[in-house]
């Protein structure tokens, strides 16, 4: 317990911070049925301030040499529990198919538990997030948040193209974190 007391720095309580204020932003999306323009843009917003927070702990870690196996754990945490959170809560109000949430929270259910027999396997050694990993997270952030936001349907066919590639790229960086922890096994 003390060694990751000594891990909470100001990155890392960012991202913890990030993690408690998710739930105000799925509220606002929920507010007055979802279908409230107002809420929906305060939704987003929230949204969108809670994720430019991952850009913030990141670059502080790095700035500040705190860069901690507590954070590379806990970072990619926040932003599946932040792309979670509004995708399933879009598709709950019908704006997104289910089928999208389910093939992308598959994917990051199946990383999240590979992160974890890693971690347990190499004495709690993680693998950082790759340059890849880091652009699915940013589409996935971005495509999700134009079905919260409450868009004219002049712009709903490039929303879902966008989507239709950010699942593209969310299943093949999928497939290269196998591939990383497969070779760290060996």
């Amino acid at each position: 317990m003390g060694q990751i007391y000594m891990q909470i720095n100001l990155p890392n309580a960012l991202t913890i911070a990030r993690i408690v204020l998710i739930p105000f932003c799925v509220i606002a999306l929920f507010h007055n049925g979802g279908d409230d323009s107002t809420w929906r843009t305060i939704s987003w917003v929230g949204f969108f301030l809670v994720g430019m927070t991952d850009l913030l702990d990141g670059k502080l870690a790095r700035a500040r040499n705190e860069i901690t196996e507590l954070g590379k754990f806990l970072d990619p945490v926040a932003d599946k529990l932040l792309i979670g959170s509004a995708m399933i809560s879009v598709s709950i109000l019908g704006y997104l198919p289910w089928w999208i949430t389910g093939v992308i929270l598959g994917r990051e259910l199946a990383v999240t538990v590979l992160r974890l027999i890693v971690v347990k396997r190499n004495a709690g050694k993680v693998i950082p997030a790759s340059r890849g990993g880091k652009i699915k997270t940013t589409m996935q952030g971005f495509s999700t948040g134009f079905y919260v936001l409450p868009l004219s349907i002049t712009f709903h066919t490039a929303r879902d193209l966008f989507m239709y590639a950010t699942i593209a790229v969310t299943l093949y960086t999928g497939a290269q974190y196998f591939q990383a922890a497969l070779k760290k096994d060996k």
